[in-house]
């Protein structure tokens, strides 16, 4: 794996350390997939991991699907993107193993539009557009839920696709697109669902969603954030503590709010629950392929 420790004679021991460690090079620099490496806080975390003796590279993608294969195929050593849900459906329809390692935030899902102000002007035949990824589509279908925007046939669960939409008794009709552009397709519909990640790019604000869920439900661990490594590396002593370095940072934290706009909600969920709640996930998917 790939780790860079400074070579100053006070760190000696824990540059031994780290070297015996599952995948650690005192040599190598920990690479890290992100979507939106341009957020401020990115550098301020390579700072302060360089502080602590890790030298790490910040590797921006454009869209959520590259991230997961980039680590599978060696070419990162951790990713930080993605929540539970995608992480599962990743693994089973790829065939992979990997592995949350801690927990970073979880991020409302809002729903936003520039032709209305709030919820109640939508009107009957309206279109919403949605994220096209299975996981982000269904936890997108359940906020026009609660908006009662729609009606999904089993009341709606992580798995519900817009084949479960009852379109007799919904509001709306919704049409699916690749994540990055249900921002910019705002001026073609009435309503987009859209991920926090694209929703400043888009010059629009947090607070001016229109409805979004509610990231203190207990039922929301499985849209917790997480960094992710390959199996083999869970145990990786260098990548726990960058993995610490993000969550106990207050630099690093506050950056993560600023650009959430206020709306993520840290976290510091135990390591164990996250894999439980993946193992479970994962299950759940397997079941409904």
């Amino acid at each position: 794996m790939k780790k860079k420790l400074l070579a100053a004679l006070a760190v000696v021991p824990l540059v031994a350390l780290l070297a015996g460690c599952t995948g650690a090079a005192a040599d190598e620099t920990v690479k890290i997939g992100v979507v939106g490496a341009s957020d401020p806080y990115w550098a301020v975390y390579e700072e302060a991991a360089a502080d602590a003796g890790i030298t790490v590279e910040i590797v921006d993608f454009a869209v959520f699907e590259q991230p997961n294969p980039a680590l599978s195929a060696d070419e990162l050593d951790l990713n930080q993107f993605q929540h539970i849900v995608y992480l599962a459906d990743y693994n089973v329809s790829s065939k992979q193993d990997l592995v949350p390692i801690g927990a970073t935030a979880i991020y409302p899902l809002g729903l936003y539009s520039t032709k209305h102000d709030k919820v109640s002007e939508i009107k009957k035949g309206d279109t919403i557009a949605v994220p096209n990824d299975a996981s982000n589509l269904a936890r997108a279908l359940l906020v026009l839920q609660s908006a009662k925007l729609v009606t999904l046939k089993d009341g709606g669960t992580i798995f519900s696709t817009l084949d479960d939409i009852d379109e007799g008794k919904s509001k709306v009709t919704v049409t699916a697109l690749e994540a990055s552009l249900t921002a910019t397709s705002l001026p073609d519909v009435d309503g987009a669902v859209i991920n926090n990640d694209f929703v400043e790019k888009a010059g629009l604000k947090f607070e001016d969603a229109l409805a979004q869920d509610d990231p203190s439900d207990p039922n929301a661990l499985p849209y917790v954030n997480v960094f992710a490594a390959r199996a083999e590396d869970k145990d990786n002593a260098t990548y726990k503590k960058l993995v610490e370095i993000y969550q106990n940072t207050k630099t690093v934290q506050d950056g993560v709010l600023e650009v959430s706009g206020g709306s993520a909600v840290l976290v510091k969920t135990p390591v164990a629950d996250l894999e439980s709640s993946l193992a479970t996930v994962e299950k759940d998917t397997k079941a409904q392929k």
